[in-house]
């Protein structure tokens, strides 16, 4: 194994010194771990999927007026669809996508998130596996009419 040098406050040292104690075991073990998990991590986090703001600009002014005046979800996905678009569930919200199925960006990208859909439209997404997350939605909304 190569050695490496660091240095740290006495507080960090301490607090290493006192979790080697508590698990029988050393510093460097201790240290070592520390840096497996956290280089695990990186390398395995999900990558964020930002979207490009030059795409999401024009879509968001073609789109505008649909996601503002669209009356329900029906309505939304035949406004979008007539002009080539359909949204998606994406995790815990939506996604736009083109005709071809090609995701270009997120519903909250384009200045509206599932949630304000939701409440808007009063309903979740037709077919939304999150269903909770409406449930979760509708009792902030009881939460702030009572206080």
């Amino acid at each position: 194994m190569d050695r490496a040098i660091i240095q740290m406050p006495p507080e960090m040292v301490a607090a290493l010194r006192q979790i080697a104690g508590d698990e029988d075991t050393s510093v460097d073990v201790v240290i070592r771990g520390a840096i497996k998990r956290d280089l695990y991590r990186r390398t395995r986090a999900k990558s964020a999927r930002r979207a490009d703001e030059q795409l999401v600009a024009p879509l968001r002014a073609l789109l505008a007026d649909d996601l503002a005046y669209a009356n329900g979800w029906d309505d939304l996905q035949a406004r979008l669809s007539r002009k080539g678009y359909e949204l998606r569930e994406a995790g815990g919200g939506l996604a736009l996508h083109d005709t071809a199925g090609a995701r270009l960006c997120k519903g909250s990208d384009l200045g509206y998130s599932y949630t304000r859909l939701m409440r808007r439209f009063g309903a979740p997404f037709p077919g939304h596996s999150h269903r909770y997350l409406y449930t979760k939605q509708l009792d902030e909304q009881r939460a702030r009419l009572v206080r």
